[in-house]
Formats: C-alpha cells, structure tokens, sequence
C-alpha cells in the first residue's frame, strides 16, 4: 500500500540540532526517531528560540550564567551562537572524553609542525611573509619608482628574477638592509603600532 509522505511524518516541531557529539551516523529509522525525542525537549527548544529576542543584556547575563565568566566584546551572532551550542551541551552532553584527547593531541601536532617551521621561535612570531598567498602581488613606492613583487611558492618574483625572502628583494631594490615586511609594509616600524 503506498502512503503519501505526509502521511508518514510524524515530527510537528522542528528539533534543535544537537551538539557534535551527540550525532550518530545511523541510517535506521528506529534511530532515527529516539535521537528526534531525545533532542527535542521542550525547555531547550525553548530557550533556543528566545536568543533571538533578547537584548544584548539579557545575553550577557545568560553568558555569565553558563560559562561563569564575563562575555567576550563579539557580534551578537556569535554570542547567539555559542550560547545556542552551550544551552545544548549542558542539556545533552559535551564533547566524549576520547574526542577531547583527540582534539587536544591533533592542537599539538601542529603547535609542534608551526614551531618547527618557525625554527624554533615561540608563539605568535609567525613571518607575514609566512600568510601570503601564492600569487599575491606587493605593490611598493620607492623613490618615485612603483615596484611589484610576486609571492610565489618558494620565494618571491621581482623583475623576472626569483628571491628567498621578501629582504632579499628589499635589498635589491634600495642597496641597503631592510626588513622585508617592513619596507613592503607588512609589518609596522617599532614604536607605531
């Protein structure tokens, strides 16, 4: 006998989506509804439909409330949003204990691949030269003359000729030692910030 599909849903009410680690990836039906119950209880619902409507104060309140400390200065949306994901975590469960070790392990798997590409240097001493794209061109006034200067994968382009580091372009062009970065004004002379 064949059914028309609104005759078979039986949901009238959206349910919230439940954190990560409460998805499961299962196809069977019986599954399918126990996760819809389970999610969609009605307190958390609701108060997953009130965020819109408070004020920003409200918000904040709600912040310190769930996370015990004060909200960060963020839009609205993300405020909205990691309220939404806490109401959630409290009332479903966070994150399992195993995906946190894993998490936590693959954070310092590239801590240790980002220090070593620094040559040891600490945290937050990343080139600008590093963050460039591939094909991005830096545009440079010096002396009256307008230089362009190519990223490339390995290195930099300048008249044709390829360069190791954005100094060595710099050096070229004026004869004297400068910080790259600094000459094509990706970093910020000491003392301006």
């Amino acid at each position: 006998m064949l059914t028309s599909l609104t005759d078979q849903i039986t949901v009238a009410e959206p349910a919230a989506v439940p954190p990560v680690s409460a998805r499961r990836a299962s196809t069977s039906s019986a599954s399918i509804s126990t996760a819809l119950s389970r999610h969609s209880d009605p307190g958390v619902l609701s108060r997953l439909s009130a965020l819109p409507t408070l004020s920003m104060d409200e918000l904040r309140q709600q912040w310190r409330e769930l996370y015990g400390s004060e909200p960060p200065r963020n839009n609205r949306q993300f405020i909205e949003s990691r309220l939404a994901y806490r109401i959630q975590e409290l009332a479903y469960g966070g994150l399992k204990p195993e995906t946190r070790r894993r998490l936590d392990a693959l954070v310092a798997d590239l801590d240790s691949e980002a220090q070593a590409g620094r040559g040891g240097k600490g945290k937050g001493s990343s080139s600008p030269e590093q963050n460039l794209l591939v094909g991005t061109r830096l545009l440079r006034e010096w002396q009256g003359i307008e230089y362009t200067v190519t990223v490339l994968d390995s290195g930099f382009e300048w008249e044709g000729r390829p360069y190791a580091s954005l100094s060595s372009v710099a050096r070229a062009i004026t004869g004297t030692r400068w910080n790259g970065p600094l000459f094509f004004g990706l970093r910020a002379a000491r003392g301006r910030a």
